[in-house]
């Protein structure tokens, strides 16, 4: 059985050189990636196919968050991304 799980990253700045080997990492894991549409095009070089983005547009910090934990209560394993430091944007 497979275990709810919320990963949230920082892409950073928004330079491919910026984005960690950790965040490549949790981007490979996730089922779900939950975010603002433009920060995609950084993420999605490192995703697996089958994984679905979810754009919940700018600004729409409380939307992403219940958005991730319906979908980990689902079983599925969401990445939250945001642009700097997900520790304040995420």
């Amino acid at each position: 059985m497979k275990h709810h799980k919320i990963i949230v990253a920082g892409i950073g700045p928004g330079n491919e050189a910026d984005i960690t080997p950790a965040v490549i990492d949790a981007l490979q894991e996730a089922d779900v990636v939950v975010g603002y549409k433009y920060y995609f095009r950084f993420a999605t070089p490192h995703l697996r196919p089958e994984t679905e983005c979810i754009d919940t547009g700018m600004k729409r910090e409380r939307a992403r968050a219940e958005q991730a934990f319906k979908l980990a209560e689902q079983g599925k394993t969401v990445c939250v991304i945001s642009s700097g430091d997900a520790g304040i944007y995420a």
